[in-house]
């Protein structure tokens, strides 16, 4: 496996989970190396020390360390379901600023005590950007019939906002299509694909092959 993609990834984070489900859609081989954000392997830092991830090494010792790069790389060498020619750059940068911004308040508000954070506010923030997508979601996805780029780059995002109160998100959240298009997502064949879990990736050990066969029908 040393002479494919290595791919550093962290199970949780939505921007790994974007790049991971990119890398599976494309169905381009890589070794995964599972880590722990509180403990990064030196291996990793060594590639980028900015020490966030996705980190994809090429076998030509190319370094990609942006997940929307990771999946722009992957779905070059293979694009079955033709998802760079219909993503949302406009879209993805909002909810990668500002839906991020305000989630990262709601969801962690103890990390900003300088900020003085009314959680409820940065809650209504965060539905005041996903509104605009209860009228696009027509069809299930933001892509249509069936999850494109776009959905794929928002909903890791959308569903950690989920996490931060399932039972309001799911019962008070007046957006019914927003809310099951996320659910829709969380039993999605691709997305429990690429949420296995493995063990750690300890400096030189424990690779695993990448995307995981899929089950048959």
């Amino acid at each position: 496996m040393t002479q494919l993609p290595q791919l550093y990834s962290f199970r949780r984070c939505p921007y790994a989970m974007r790049a991971r489900l990119a890398v599976a859609v494309a169905e381009v081989p890589v070794v995964l190396r599972e880590i722990l954000l509180r403990d990064k392997p030196q291996a990793m830092l060594a590639l980028s020390p900015k020490g966030t991830v996705p980190v994809l090494r090429l076998p030509s010792g190319e370094v990609i360390d942006e997940s929307r790069a990771v999946m722009d790389w992957a779905l070059a060498q293979n694009d079955p379901l033709h998802w760079l020619a219909n993503k949302d750059e406009a879209l993805i940068d909002l909810f990668d600023t500002d839906f991020k911004h305000h989630l990262d308040r709601y969801k962690y508000a103890t990390r900003y005590p300088e900020e003085a954070v009314d959680v409820g506010e940065q809650r209504d923030h965060c539905v005041q950007l996903l509104q605009p997508l209860e009228a696009r979601l027509t069809h299930g996805w933001l892509g249509g019939a069936a999850p494109a780029y776009t959905d794929v780059a928002l909903l890791p995002f959308v569903r950690q906002f989920r996490i931060a109160d399932k039972l309001w998100f799911d019962e008070h959240l007046d957006l019914p299509k927003v809310r099951a298009w996320v659910l829709r997502f969380l039993d999605w064949p691709s997305f429990l694909r690429v949420m296995q879990k493995y063990p750690l990736y300890l400096d030189g050990e424990q690779e695993h092959a990448f995307p995981p066969a899929q089950e048959s029908p």
